[in-house]
């Protein structure tokens, strides 16, 4: 399904790549007006883990508490209708058809999260007595992702008119790349709210991921091409999808060699699905064995749990079971907090290195995979291939962390306004689920190697990714407590 023929014409005044840049931006500095007290994008809605619908849409901020949430959504499709058309005239796509598509998939897609939010679907073990229910199936806020992909595969392959209908607005590419940008500050400022943290947790931190992730990524590759035969297309986002963080690992480093965009998006819902069987498993793995140590049991937690929300969750869960187990058996009461932080430290640090890898394979697909004979690697060959919107991913971070270290009495402000710009983020990926599953033709997905993509996921998760990520945190970690009460 072709729905972008216009960008192939030579006619847009700009790429997607730079056109996301340029949105991602244009949210962050609207955010960062939160430094002088004015609360302009605090009426952008917000989706919460719910029992009640009639609670499930609120405005972020609580300035505007008194803003009903269905009002807030309307308010919010209106402004991004608004950026995105601007951005479908400079890329010079049929504006009618776009203001249809981009409603339908503005709506549907949200329609998605909100059901992913339902706490029975949504609700992580820590969660349920918040919601007064017994169960769930412990999908945090991001099933709504895998149910969007659903909702788009249904319609892409058993509704091509339906998804005619929308073409112009389907652009996946573009709708993620605005969410990395604008997740670079959420990043930064989830560093910069650990600079309290002592110096050896940060640094320990940043070690272990670059060991862990050096290994994660070779033996990944290495098995998807010698044994599943699967092309290096395949092969990098599986490796870092694995290796890093999900969608935007797999992502960034699936335009730095120039893959489909459906192959890093198909990686990253593997990701996701599979994080839910580590948010179950691995907490009462380490409440049982690494109650002793528990800054190693919320490192492991943040190098083993590949999603962000995922992630951060067992880091809470495992946080609540050591610190109850360690008081039972040891008397000893650690301090709250440290577990959890140790665990986002990491997982922080893994996602600030997408953008190096990100690089580094720009450089060696131009000079190694795709070098014709003779040819000499100009500057401008690792411009071209080099995905931009990295650059603006770590212009927002570089800021906000900056902002973190030289101005500390800011932070506070910092978080309020990076949490805001973070909702548009959310909004970007669901919309980026729904639309690659739009463009998917699950049949052929299948014939490329689906199920053999999910059968190298379970091999190397379990086969050596936790294993590895463990002993790693214990090499790091053995020896560093919490401070106790």
């Amino acid at each position: 399904m072709d729905t972008k023929v216009s960008l192939k014409t030579g006619e847009a005044k700009i790429s997607e790549d730079w056109l996301a840049v340029v949105i991602g931006l244009f949210i962050f500095l609207l955010s960062l007006t939160a430094f002088i007290n004015w609360d302009i994008l605090g009426w952008v809605i917000t989706t919460k883990v719910w029992t009640n619908l009639a609670m499930a849409l609120k405005p972020t901020s609580g300035n505007y508490a008194n803003l009903p949430g269905l009002l807030s959504l309307l308010i919010t499709y209106l402004f991004l209708l608004v950026i995105f058309m601007v951005g479908a005239y400079w890329l010079k796509a049929n504006l009618k058809k776009f203001v249809l598509g981009f409603t339908l998939v503005f709506f549907i897609s949200y329609i998605c999260w909100i059901i992913g939010g339902w706490a029975y679907i949504a609700a992580t073990p820590n969660q349920l007595d918040n919601y007064g229910i017994s169960w769930s199936l412990n999908l945090t806020l991001e099933a709504g992702y895998i149910i969007a992909l659903l909702a788009g595969l249904f319609i892409g392959n058993f509704a091509p008119g339906f998804s005619r209908v929308m073409g112009e607005a389907i652009r996946p590419e573009l709708y993620i790349k605005t969410a990395i940008v604008i997740l670079g500050g959420f990043l930064g400022i989830t560093a910069a709210e650990q600079l309290g943290l002592a110096t050896s947790v940060m640094f320990r931190g940043l070690c272990a991921i670059v060991e862990a992730y050096l290994i994660y990524w070779a033996l990944v590759y290495f098995i998807a091409r010698k044994y599943f035969k699967f092309s290096r297309e395949w092969a990098v986002p599986l490796a870092s999808g694995i290796s890093i963080c999900g969608v935007s690992a797999a992502i960034a480093t699936g335009s730095a060699i120039k893959a489909r965009p459906v192959v890093p998006i198909m990686v990253s819902s593997l990701v996701v699905i599979f994080a839910v069987v580590e948010l179950i498993l691995l907490p009462f793995i380490a409440q049982n064995f690494l109650y002793n140590e528990p800054l190693v049991a919320g490192a492991w937690m943040g190098l083993a749990v590949k999603t962000d929300g995922a992630a951060v969750a067992s880091g809470a869960i495992t946080e609540s079971l050591i610190l109850t187990k360690a008081l039972a058996e040891q008397g000893i009461q650690y301090q709250q907090g440290w577990i959890m932080a140790t665990t986002t430290t990491v997982k922080v640090f893994i996602d600030v290195f997408i953008a190096v890898w990100a690089f580094i394979l720009a450089w060696i697909w131009s000079a190694k995979i795709q070098r014709l004979p003779g040819e000499k690697i100009k500057a401008r060959q690792m411009w071209d291939r080099f995905p931009k919107f990295i650059l603006g991913y770590m212009f927002t971070f570089f800021v906000i962390i900056l902002i973190g270290i030289l101005l500390p009495n800011w932070v506070s402000q910092a978080k309020t306004a990076m949490g805001q710009g973070n909702v548009f983020r959310s909004i970007f990926f669901v919309m980026t689920f729904f639309t690659i599953g739009v463009v998917s033709n699950f049949r052929k997905l299948w014939q490329e190697g689906i199920g053999r993509l999910a059968l190298v996921y379970v091999i190397c998760l379990f086969g050596f990714i936790i294993w590895i990520g463990l002993l790693i945190s214990w090499l790091f970690f053995n020896g560093v407590k919490p401070p106790v009460l």
